[in-house]
């Protein structure tokens, strides 16, 4: 077996340690041109790991980065200005909360309390296009809603403590999630990028909404 000269043994070494050194870089770069990839909808996560999820995934998902909205009705809010949290989004159209918005308001906190030590990864926010100091909370499922009509804010802030009311108008709304105006009975569940990427049907079992979050919470870094 030849021996190596000593320049032959400097160069050897000198390209083990450029092989060394660089795969540590190859990685960084990989993992920052993936997570570009998912955070511009190039890339399905979820289709690509294959789960077999119990909500509808929205394909392509809806970015609500750069959406305007209203919160308590003075004050201008992009999603960057949130805390970055997964989120449940229940989606509240014109002047009453009745039995189906009541009905996703309570589903979703009951959801995310569910989640236990997982609870401060996801934030909910109920979605109107009108100011719910405006939304009169029908007669409907919940205790507190008697022959009574209330404010949705104040009984909010009551029932729902942590829930976040932003406001878009009507026809922006429509835009972003389509479906509500033929079939209201669902609700959605938005990354922490700001991607509507899930539709809830309300009579999806709340087990199997769990195993769903579960799931996103396991595999994200959100």
């Amino acid at each position: 077996m030849a021996t190596l000269t000593p320049r032959a043994q400097q160069r050897r070494a000198r390209t083990v340690l450029l092989l060394i050194a660089g795969i540590p870089v190859a990685m960084m770069l990989a993992a920052t041109a993936l997570w570009w990839a998912v955070d511009s909808g190039h890339v399905d996560v979820l289709d690509s790991v294959g789960t077999a999820n119990h909500g509808t995934l929205i394909t392509p998902p809806r970015s609500l980065s750069g959406t305007l909205f209203q919160h308590e009705g003075v004050a201008e809010t992009l999603w960057q200005d949130l805390p970055v949290k997964w989120r449940f989004m229940v989606v509240q159209r014109g002047n009453d909360c009745g039995d189906i918005c009541q009905q996703q308001l309570y589903q979703t906190r009951q959801i995310h309390l569910a989640l236990g030590k997982e609870f401060n990864r996801v934030g909910r926010i109920v979605l109107s296009d009108t100011s719910p100091a405006a939304v009169t909370l029908a007669p409907g499922i919940d205790d507190a809603a008697d022959s009574v009509s209330q404010r949705l804010d104040d009984w909010l802030a009551r029932e729902h403590v942590g829930i976040l009311p932003l406001t878009l108008p009507a026809i922006e709304l429509a835009g972003l999630v389509p479906e509500i105006l033929t079939a209201p009975g669902q609700w959605y569940v938005v990354d922490p990028a700001g991607w509507i990427m899930m539709r809830v049907s309300d009579d999806l079992h709340y087990k199997d909404v769990i195993s769903d979050m579960r799931f996103l919470l396991k595999n994200s870094g959100g």
